[in-house]
C-alpha cells in the first residue's frame, strides 16, 4: 500500500505562498507583449494576497517554533 503523504507544514506553506505571490507580481515584467500579459497583470490582487498570506504563515510558524 502507498503511504499517505505528509502534510505541508505551516512554514513550507508560507514559503510557497510567498513564491507564488512574487511570481504573479513579477511575471508581467517578463511577459510584455504576449497574450499572457493581460491575464497575469490583472491578477495583481491575487499576488498581493498571496504575499500577505505567506508572510502571515511564516510569522505563525516562527511564533509557534519560539514557544
Amino acid at each position: 500500500m502507498a503511504q499517505p503523504k505528509r502534510q505541508l507544514r505551516t512554514l513550507e506553506r508560507g514559503i510557497l505562498c510567498l513564491a507564488i505571490g512574487a511570481a504573479v507580481l513579477l511575471a508581467p515584467r517578463f511577459l510584455q507583449g504576449t497574450r499572457w500579459f493581460d491575464m497575469v497583470a490583472g491578477a495583481y490582487l491575487v499576488g498581493w494576497f498571496a504575499l500577505a498570506l505567506g508572510v502571515a504563515l511564516v510569522a505563525v510558524s516562527l511564533f509557534k517554533r519560539g514557544k
